[in-house]
């Protein structure tokens, strides 16, 4: 009896042994540190795109998406401190000739990396409104003219994202739900940065804040300083004058053809950095010699 009763505690003590080790093996974040439930994700935890690198002193970065998934990709050109951005496609399939401007200048920084001063770094996002581009085009990367309509009006539908939003028209400056543009009304979104479009350009500037940035428009022929009520900065007219002088193209101290609310461009004055607006002067031609002429006076401008 006395050996039973030995062996039966001794296969007791060896299955509470068991389970003590088991259940000391679980993982001790499954529930948050003071075991009141699970940990949830947080998005300021998150972790930022990382660039990716390309041939020579190049990368790039995915800096988000569209409405129906499209990538929205930034690339980089040089080593430098002091970023200079540029920006094409805002208005996507109806401007498309500012797609075909910014993949342009990205070959030419790739097959001429020496204009760069090596206190700058280049970037480039090409296509800010891939939905928009792909519409007109079948296309959410570089653009020809064989791609889209010969009509103008046939484009119009690609200068809005996929949720009918002009993105010119979604940012923190003066912003209106009901905008306008020309003469016809256009949606301005559900709120500033409604859309994940104008949301990705903000969170990258905001990240990154760039020395200067620079986006392409048409057409209308002309380089538009940016302001948000509080002025033009001395800063923001020079790179105004130098990029128009070198180029060619009058220059503006505002847009003011037309009421424009929720400005992408005004809102880089808000927050303090300098930018301008190119707007070419058709919405066809590229017009490289005078463009090339304006970024190589921007980025002189910036050359320590």
């Amino acid at each position: 009896m006395t050996k039973k009763i030995l062996i039966t505690l001794l296969i007791i003590i060896v299955v509470a042994l068991g389970l003590w080790l088991l259940f000391a093996k679980q993982p001790a974040d499954v529930n948050g540190p003071t075991g009141d439930g699970p940990l949830e994700f947080s998005p300021e935890a998150s972790t930022p795109p990382q660039e990716s690198a390309l041939p020579g002193d190049q990368s790039q970065t995915t800096v988000g998406q569209s409405v129906e998934g499209r990538a929205i990709t930034a690339y980089h050109y040089g080593n430098g401190s002091d970023e200079i951005l540029f920006i094409g496609g805002i208005h996507g399939g109806y401007e498309w000739n500012t797609v075909q401007l910014a993949y342009e200048a990205m070959d030419y920084f790739e097959a001429n990396p020496n204009v760069i001063p090596t206190n700058v770094r280049v970037t480039v996002i090409p296509v800010m409104n891939p939905d928009g581009l792909y519409d007109i085009a079948g296309t959410a990367g570089r653009v020809t003219k064989d791609d889209v309509p010969a009509s103008l009006s046939e484009t119009i539908p690609g200068r809005f994202n996929a949720n009918e939003v002009d993105l010119g028209r979604n940012f923190d400056c003066e912003w209106q739900a009901n905008a306008v543009w020309q003469s016809r009304q256009v949606s301005g979104g559900s709120a500033p940065f409604s859309e994940p479009e104008s949301g990705a350009i903000r969170d990258y500037v905001q990240s990154r804040q760039p020395a200067a940035i620079v986006t392409w428009y048409s057409a209308a022929g002309g380089v538009f300083a940016s302001s948000c009520n509080n002025g033009v900065s001395a800063e923001t007219k020079a790179i105004t004058d130098a990029y128009a002088k070198a180029a060619g193209y009058p220059s503006y101290e505002s847009f003011d053809f037309y009421a424009i609310t929720g400005d992408m461009v005004n809102w880089f004055a808000k927050i303090g950095i300098p930018a301008i607006s190119v707007l070419l002067t058709s919405h066809t031609d590229i017009e490289w010699n005078k463009n090339k002429a304006g970024i190589d006076a921007t980025l002189n401008y910036y050359a320590k």
